[in-house]
């Protein structure tokens, strides 16, 4: 027995798919109103929390109700804080460059081709990086150590989150700054702080989902996806191509950890550090 109700979880598994595809399709739409795909990164936290919603209300008299609570919440917190900060980062700003470079590639018509490549592609991410979310919600085990743990652990991957975001808006608000790369407070042992802390919300809510070994296998692709974009997918590897030429880039990459967090390295003698 794995105390997960399987018939139920697959109905909630098509209809999320498409709460997922209508938040991303109705930001297509304005999108193209507008003109700027950028709007796309502030529904993709929109979306988890829309999916978390609907997996809450569907999942009602199937799993155990603390369970369904705590990972519906933590997931729409995690969702509307990355949606509200980027909204708040991107006000003003013209497109982002990712997506003027990705539309040039573009061989035909180049709204089509956001829709595909964007935009569904989101969606069908969003969808399965939410895996753990629906699962856990349709357990009827009631709260563990291991969920205990899962919680502990997106705690701790939020506020690392939300702190690196902190510090590198305030970083960015001191003109005194302009020009210079953000190596201070969690930016010192890590280059990627709000990824990493993003890496650890996944994982934290994949073990809320570990009520059975069937369970834990059938939904450990969706942090191990989350990871893989925020390392060598869309994340850390398209920033890090931007930032590369940046002055005192490169020596604050080989002193600062890439991913995990770590005391950062001494300089050679000699080295000369450098600003960003």
């Amino acid at each position: 027995m794995t105390g997960t109700d399987w018939g139920a979880l697959g109905l909630n598994l098509a209809l999320t798919a498409a709460a997922a595809g209508a938040v991303l399709l109705a930001t297509f739409a304005v999108a193209v109103r507008r003109g700027l795909h950028r709007i796309v990164d502030i529904a993709w936290g929109l979306a988890f929390t829309a999916v978390a919603l609907a997996t809450w209300l569907l999942s009602a008299g199937h799993g155990d109700d603390w369970r369904r609570l705590l990972v519906c919440a933590a997931t729409a917190v995690w969702g509307l804080r990355l949606a509200a900060h980027i909204a708040w980062r991107s006000r003003g700003h013209g497109e982002d460059p990712r997506y003027t470079a990705l539309l040039d590639k573009a061989r035909g018509n180049r709204t089509r081709y956001a829709l595909r490549t964007v935009y569904l592609a989101q969606a069908t991410l969003v969808w399965l990086v939410s895996l753990p979310v629906q699962a856990a919600s349709y357990s009827s085990v009631p709260l563990d150590v291991l969920a205990l743990c899962g919680i502990a652990v997106w705690a701790l991957g939020i506020g690392f989150e939300a702190v690196g975001d902190h510090q590198l808006a305030r970083f960015k608000q001191d003109p005194a700054h302009r020009g210079r790369i953000m190596d201070q407070g969690l930016w010192a042992w890590t280059r990627h702080p709000n990824y990493f802390g993003d890496s650890l919300v996944w994982w934290g809510l994949y073990l809320l989902a570990c009520t059975a070994w069937q369970p834990a296998l059938a939904v450990l692709l969706s942090p191990v996806l989350m990871t893989l974009l925020l390392t060598v997918g869309s994340g850390k590897r398209l920033l890090e191509k931007h930032m590369a030429d940046r002055r005192g880039y490169a020596a604050y990459a080989a002193r600062t950890s890439g991913f995990l967090p770590l005391p950062p390295k001494k300089p050679a003698p000699g080295r000369q550090t450098g600003t960003r």
